[in-house]
């Protein structure tokens, strides 16, 4: 029975690690802003718990409007001198902040368990992709940079609280190796610790970094319209998505904009159950908080039984519980799927949804239960959901357009091959798609019809570092696609005239 915490990854135990690393940033109970090169005890200091168990943790040093004018401004003074450092020195400082990384791995590792929520598993992959993935920048920046030369100004990085290693910092620092001074803010929902520890390693080598924390409302004056800026990489929600579309639209800004979208899996004409049954657990990592996360699946009516005998046995398996719960204090690390959502408004918001959509007419097929044996004595668990699925969520419901971004499956059932590409295009986009048929003619016929950027047959699609492209249709992408060589040219400039590949609503405006 998983009675205690494993021994040396409580909360307390991180923080004295964080003043220990880099003391210069983690001041008693605070951590602080990082700009104009020193570390900033500025801000007003918000109340924070990790979703884990509903504890206090450190909560984010809110910067106002006016301070975060003087934090660009400043950052487009240190680009403009890092911009002229030689590549070689620049690839240097880089690969010794990724050594730093390395050093500190478990330590990053742990502050995301608890700052976000993250099984040990899947927070180690975190680092270790943002790390590795750098790493193969390092060795090819030469060939990737060719003649291009950084921005006029810094890049802005707005990003979710879901990935803050491999997505956020890995980008960070592909843009400053490029030659651009990097300015990121902290997303709202977590991962400030983490990435102050990030960030403290990379300014230590000379890394020109920014980091902040602030409001959206507040901030985005300075970090997306500021003349300042050289261009802005938001990953996040379509609502606010669309206010920083708008915006660098209108100012002709260079932009990357990933948002989300609803992720489908079709099943047409299908057999390989064996396949399906292997993929299901996977697509629960996390919980479903991924931008490539499938949470809606397309069936043939004809086939729903099989699709059924397939899908609950693997559902059934899934393991949710406190990612560092264990029998005895020396055990390993839990093997989980996932822990809790980002934090109990989440999860609350979502069990609403899934017991609206019943209540309006949504067939629940499954609905997991607690495990006492994965939690501590009375913890608070408000953050955890256990996987749901759901049959035909009813058109009203935010569960039948929307991306629950949590372990909530819903399942459409179809007709024709009309119906099936319908259903699969809802969200007027998204990143990824999966179709599971037999045939392939069958595969090479409907897979262009479907708006997603990268459409897999009978397997997964995931965002992808390195040398593959990344994009997305309709509302899901706006600007520059990225990925290897396409993440540098993003943030750099090419011979002129020059055309990104990518989304642009108003391409013209491009720089």
């Amino acid at each position: 029975m998983a009675t205690t915490l494993k021994a040396g990854t409580s909360w307390n135990d991180a923080w004295q690690r964080c003043l220990g690393a880099a003391p210069e940033a983690f001041r008693d109970d605070r951590v602080l802003n990082l700009w104009n090169g020193d570390w900033q005890a500025d801000g007003r200091t918000l109340p924070a718990t990790t979703p884990v168990d509903g504890s206090p943790i450190a909560g984010p040093p809110r910067l106002d409007a006016d301070t975060a004018h003087q934090a660009v401004r400043a950052s487009l003074d240190q680009h403009r001198a890092w911009r002229h450092v030689p590549l070689n020195e620049r690839r240097a400082r880089v690969a010794a902040t990724l050594d730093a990384l390395t050093q500190h791995r478990e330590l990053l590792a742990l502050l995301l368990v608890w700052e976000i929520g993250k099984p040990w598993r899947l927070a180690q992959a975190d680092v270790d992709r943002a790390i590795d993935g750098v790493r193969w920048y390092v060795d090819g920046i030469d060939e990737l940079l060719g003649d291009r030369t950084p921005l006029a100004g810094p890049v802005s990085n707005i990003a979710s609280w879901n990935y803050p290693m491999s997505v956020l910092v890995h980008a960070m620092l592909v843009q400053a190796l490029a030659g651009n001074a990097v300015i990121a803010k902290t997303p709202t929902d977590g991962g400030v610790s983490c990435l102050t520890l990030a960030c403290a390693l990379a300014a230590r080598e000379g890394i020109p970094v920014t980091l902040v924390s602030g409001s959206g409302g507040q901030l985005s004056q300075a970090l997306v319209r500021a003349p300042e800026i050289g261009c802005v990489s938001f990953v996040g929600g379509r609502d606010t998505g669309a206010a920083v579309a708008t915006a660098v639209a209108d100012l002709g800004k260079r932009h990357i904009l990933e948002q989300e979208g609803l992720n489908t899996w079709g099943i047409w004409n299908h057999t390989d159950w064996d396949a399906l049954t292997a993929a299901i657990p996977k697509l629960f990592d996390y919980g479903k908080q991924r931008c490539t996360a499938y949470p809606r699946f397309v069936v043939q009516r004809d086939a729903f039984d099989a699709f059924l005998a397939a899908y609950l046995p693997a559902v059934r398996t899934l393991r949710v519980g406190h990612p560092l719960a264990v029998e005895d204090a020396e055990d390993p690390y839990p093997q989980l799927d996932f822990g809790p959502l980002i934090n109990a408004a989440k999860a609350k918001e979502l069990t609403d949804q899934v017991g609206e959509a019943i209540d309006r007419g949504a067939v629940p097929l499954h609905r997991a239960v607690p495990d006492p044996d994965r939690f501590l004595p009375g913890q608070d668990t408000s953050a955890y959901v256990h996987p749901v699925t759901l049959l035909g969520p009813p058109p009203s419901s935010p569960l039948h357009h929307a991306e629950p971004f949590g372990p909530v499956d819903t399942i459409v059932l179809v007709d024709t091959e009309a119906e099936l590409l319908a259903a699969m295009n809802a969200s007027n986009g998204a990143l990824v798609a999966t179709l599971s048929t037999d045939g392939e003619e069958t595969y090479e016929r409907l897979a262009p019809q479907i708006r997603a950027f990268k459409v897999g047959h009978g397997k997964p699609r995931s965002r992808g570092d390195r040398d593959e492209l990344f994009g997305g249709f309709g509302a899901s992408w706006r600007g520059a696609f990225v990925g290897g060589e396409l993440l540098v040219r993003a943030v750099t400039q090419g011979p002129a005239g020059e055309r990104l590949p990518g989304n642009f609503p108003d391409y013209h405006l491009m720089p």
